[in-house]
């Protein structure tokens, strides 16, 4: 227990990775809402929009819609998501998010080419090039990020080596250009971990980068969200994506049963219990959840948003 975080951040990807799956179209105003209330909960990063081609992604069609709508919140940072350079300077044409550059790589390239049309040596070449955008519109770069980095569905497990070699090859695709990388997130895009591989693959490449921090974007498709996020607590974790009310899904993972990150108030939950802070109110959270489903509606995963806090039922049970 001794390698328990103090401290967690959590980025909020319930606003992006939810409305982009939904079926049916979610008003601009409601998206906007759900982001609003998030933003009063404590979270500090949100990712609330997608710059992407709506043919693709249908629910993504109003970003910039959504971006010029929310009432931001000061020290909440509000960012977006792109894929190429004409989704980035969308995101910047915005004026009103953070943006920071991120290096992204895939573990499966059967998976790239199915989300992004691009062959590995392709996508490589391009983050040299946004690199260079990044730099020359001054955006820095706040990390690397791994697609697929426990397994696939399309090319099955990936080998934890492949992991490794994939971050040294982040490291210097940002040393080329003179860039340091602060951490390197690891993404079960398609859920494919277990406590065990997140332990194995964690350790891996702490083992051979002591000096990058590592985060999680981790999937619950297969109900291993929360389990997978204690094991990389253990390890002294600190950074986690996570999906409010457990929203969302990619939408090119290769099965209808897909599920959104891990969820965000189950997480904060448990880190409560474990007495890791994460500036987060829970009894708020949980209201943004029940906002969340209410809005989409149908049922979500989330769990606490029906059981409840511990600490309310505690108190009730002492003033009893």
């Amino acid at each position: 227990m001794s390698d328990l975080p103090t401290v967690v951040h959590l980025t909020e990807e319930g606003p992006r990775e939810g409305f982009q799956i939904e079926r049916h179209v979610i008003p601009t105003a409601r998206k906007v809402e759900l982001i609003d209330a998030l933003a009063n909960t404590g979270l500090r990063h949100i990712n609330i929009v997608s710059f992407v081609n709506p043919k693709l992604v249908p629910g993504m069609a109003d970003a910039d819609d959504v971006v010029r709508a929310i009432t931001p919140r000061p020290g909440v940072a509000y960012t977006g998501l792109w894929l190429n350079a004409r989704g980035f300077e969308r995101a910047l044409a915005t004026g009103r998010l953070t943006v920071e550059g991120l290096i992204t790589l895939s573990a499966s390239e059967a998976f790239l080419w199915r989300n992004q049309n691009r062959t590995n040596e392709q996508h490589v070449a391009d983050q040299h090039a946004m690199v260079e955008r990044y730099q020359a519109r001054g955006v820095p770069i706040s990390g690397g990020f791994i697609m697929a980095a426990f397994g696939c569905n399309f090319a099955g497990d990936v080998p934890v080596a492949q992991v490794v070699r994939l971050v040294g090859e982040l490291v210097e695709i940002a040393a080329q250009h003179g860039a340091p990388l602060p951490r390197v997130t690891l993404a079960d895009t398609m859920a494919w971990a277990t406590p065990l591989a997140v332990k194995r693959v964690v350790s891996a490449v702490r083992e051979r980068f002591p000096e990058i921090a590592v985060g999680l974007h981790l999937h619950d498709t297969r109900g291993m969200g929360i389990a997978n996020a204690y094991a990389g607590l253990e390890l002294g974790v600190a950074h986690f994506d996570a999906s409010v009310a457990g929203l969302g899904g990619c939408p090119f993972a290769g099965h209808g049963g897909a599920a959104g990150n891990v969820c965000t108030e189950d997480l904060v939950f448990l880190c409560d219990e474990l007495g890791i802070a994460t500036g987060v109110e829970l009894e708020r959270l949980v209201g943004c959840a029940q906002l969340a489903e209410e809005i989409v509606g149908h049922p979500l995963p989330g769990a606490v948003m029906r059981g409840g806090s511990l600490k309310r039922l505690r108190e009730r049970l002492v003033v009893a």
